[in-house]
């Protein structure tokens, strides 16, 4: 598997990235670029080619562009984010995927809904529902993916869903079930353990600062690449919410 990594460079504004349910840490600007460019150079080296939104340099979160946009196959949503201040990222996102040759439908008021809160696993889709996606939100996603099953997940102390779940290749759900009630879950060693993005086959990207479960992983027969991306997870970041992977 391979295909294309939506990515947006971060901005200088960064250290002024919202953040919610830990405390605020000064981020450095020019570590977050130098970071982002090895995630980003990680992702090629997995077969995935980058494409850049447009800079958003008076954004704080842009480079966090998952939520902006839910890939489903060939179609592209675009997301209502639930932090008013982050929804005018949607619009060069969706300028990237139409570029891309994708076809575009959109989360519309009252719903709201951040990519961040959507994993999918085959043709499952979990929607967690959070301080920033809401029911209509899930409903209309509900409706514009027809071909798979969404279930809606409730959560609590987290941003995001994918900020206390995500999926191993086989499918295999790894989270923490202090954040999300869900069953089977595979319990990593470290919190940002939790967080795991698909290269397909059994490559996974990982953040270094999840050692123990890299290790674990690799156990299970895994090959994992790991980054750091600590000036992004001061502002509640993680290895999935850097990019959207768009299968070719």
């Amino acid at each position: 598997m391979s295909g294309i990594a939506l990515v947006r460079k971060p901005g200088p504004r960064i250290a002024e990235g919202i953040v919610t349910h830990i405390e605020r840490e000064p981020v450095d600007y020019e570590r977050a670029a130098a970071q982002h460019d090895a995630y980003v150079a990680a992702l090629a080296g997995g077969g995935w080619r980058p494409a850049y939104a447009k800079p958003a340099d008076d954004l704080p979160d842009a480079p966090f562009v998952e939520d902006a946009v839910v890939v489903a196959g060939r179609v592209a949503v675009l997301t209502r984010p639930g932090a008013a201040e982050r929804r005018p990222e949607v619009e060069s996102v969706a300028q990237a995927v139409r570029e891309l040759g994708m076809k575009t439908v959109r989360i519309a008021p009252p719903g709201t809904l951040d990519g961040g809160d959507v994993l999918q696993v085959g043709a499952t889709v979990y929607v967690g529902r959070s301080a920033r996606t809401n029911d209509h939100g899930i409903t209309q996603l509900t409706a514009l993916v027809p071909e798979r099953r969404v279930v809606p997940v409730d959560m609590t102390g987290v941003l995001h869903l994918k900020s206390a779940v995500t999926a191993l290749p086989d499918g295999t759900l790894i989270g923490d079930p202090r954040y999300v009630d869900l069953p089977d879950l595979l319990v990593p060693p470290e919190e940002s353990g939790a967080h795991v993005v698909l290269m397909g086959g059994d490559r996974v990207l990982m953040a270094a600062s999840a050692p123990q479960t890299a290790t674990m992983l690799e156990k299970r027969g895994l090959s994992v690449t790991t980054v750091d991306i600590s000036e992004f997870e001061k502002l509640e970041g993680c290895v999935t919410c850097l990019s959207v992977l768009i299968e070719e």
